[in-house]
């Protein structure tokens, strides 16, 4: 049985279409220390009343004008989706038909008139606590869906956060800045919007395009350090890389680093055939390769690096446009042309950030 004080917290909806019965039920439940009380005499009322009320209970007649009880039950059933009516019928029928309607149709109990006050009461308090039962365990499962997605998405930002710095270790020994990753990152996603991409896919791609050099872990600093020309051995170990950072990123189930094992073994490859590691050609090269071959070309050449001076955007489009339909997709790049200044946006909102500027060497491989 319910305390006087969760008695008065207790909402109750009384809907009855003779103003005497309304009244005597307000008196009695108010004795019993119910307070919180709404009452409807016309049907019609019930669906704003009770969207506005939520009441715990709602006492019901069955026999109304304009609509009946077991309508109004399918109405109020609109704002319980899987769940109980929170519904004691009141009714002067008390046939087994009635009966077996009425709970059929959701009905918590029922009470046959004339009402016996004293076990309306009792019908009341019991119910109630039901409700707040089940109110209760509602709102603890809504508590802990809510602490499962909270956990989900710093689990997330945990892996993302690993990833990140996982990208940025192949930058540093590239000795490559930091922004680099940001950068080529973001254009990807804004290139693959461009492109009408689902959402999903740009999302996967602004964060495992930051992967494409994790292979560079794997090279010796004595080739990726190098300040001047690499003979062809020494280069044929740099394209190593490619396959070094898909060996990193290979064998997951999740299709975050399978994206970027796929970009880092596929963003060398070159749109006519002549790229590395397979020597993949046109559309057999994965989609989200193509799209970070072109925004990593971009960035590089607009990048002040230790052995070159950044290009301005106009130059590096001419080389991105000279490049097009050999090293890189014509579509893309034409897509790219036209995005362009949301890329510049972009390259603004990340400028590198050299704590001191080397000497700038002019015999060194530009390797892209």
């Amino acid at each position: 049985m319910l305390k006087m004080t969760e008695s008065a917290n207790v909402k109750i909806l009384i809907v009855d279409d003779e103003p005497q019965n309304v009244m005597l039920l307000e008196e009695v439940l108010k004795q019993a220390g119910y307070s919180s009380l709404r009452s409807a005499t016309d049907p019609r009322e019930v669906p704003a009343i009770y969207r506005d009320f939520q009441p715990d209970l709602a006492l019901l007649d069955l026999n109304m004008p304009y609509m009946d009880g077991f309508q109004v039950m399918e109405e109020i059933r609109k704002f319980e989706p899987g769940s109980y009516l929170p519904v004691l019928i009141l009714t002067a029928r008390t046939d087994r038909a009635t009966r077996l309607k009425a709970l059929n149709a959701g009905a918590l109990d029922f009470l046959a008139k004339p009402l016996d006050i004293l076990e309306v009461v009792c019908r009341i308090r019991n119910l109630s606590g039901i409700r707040r039962l089940h109110q209760w365990e509602k709102n603890q499962s809504r508590a802990l869906e809510e602490e499962v997605r909270i956990r989900t998405r710093q689990l997330r930002e945990t892996q993302l956060e690993i990833i990140r710095r996982l990208s940025l270790a192949g930058e540093y020994r590239d000795n490559e800045t930091a922004m680099h990753v940001f950068r080529m990152s973001h254009y990807s996603a804004c290139l693959g919007r461009g492109l009408g991409l689902p959402e999903r896919f740009c999302e996967l791609l602004l964060n495992a395009s930051p992967m494409h050099d994790i292979g560079k872990i794997g090279i010796p600093d004595r080739i990726l350090l190098k300040p001047g020309k690499l003979d062809p051995e020494e280069m044929a170990i740099m394209k190593t890389h490619a396959k070094i950072g898909a060996g990193i990123l290979s064998n997951s189930d999740n299709e975050l680093v399978r994206m970027g094992e796929t970009i880092a073994l596929r963003h060398h490859e070159r749109y006519d055939g002549g790229g590395y590691p397979n020597g993949l050609k046109g559309d057999a090269i994965p989609l989200a390769a193509r799209i970070v071959a072109v925004c990593d070309v971009f960035d590089a050449l607009t990048s002040k690096r230790p052995y070159k001076k950044a290009w301005p955007a106009e130059e590096a489009m001419e080389e991105l446009n000279r490049r097009s339909g050999s090293h890189l997709d014509p579509r893309l790049v034409e897509k790219f042309n036209e995005i362009l200044p949301e890329i510049l946006e972009i390259k603004n909102s990340y400028p590198d950030r050299i704590p001191a500027e080397p000497a700038i060497m002019d015999d060194v491989a530009f390797v892209i």
